[in-house]
């Protein structure tokens, strides 16, 4: 879990754009970012369990 300086900084516009760190929207975590959905790997599979992303099917191991 990112703390909450950690997702302040990365909010903020860098020096250059190299520099932008994506983050979870959900959660803020930096790791395993899906650009697609915004959200990390954790968050994109509970929110494909729960059906909240359309044009999935539920996933079970």
């Amino acid at each position: 879990m990112a703390t909450e300086a950690q997702i302040q900084k990365a909010k903020k516009t860098p020096k250059f754009k190299t520099r932008k760190r994506n983050r979870c929207f959900e959660c803020g975590r930096a790791r395993d970012f899906r650009r697609k959905f915004r959200l990390c790997g954790r968050d994109v599979r509970r929110w494909v369990c729960n059906g909240w992303i359309p044009g999935f099917a539920k996933i079970s191991w």
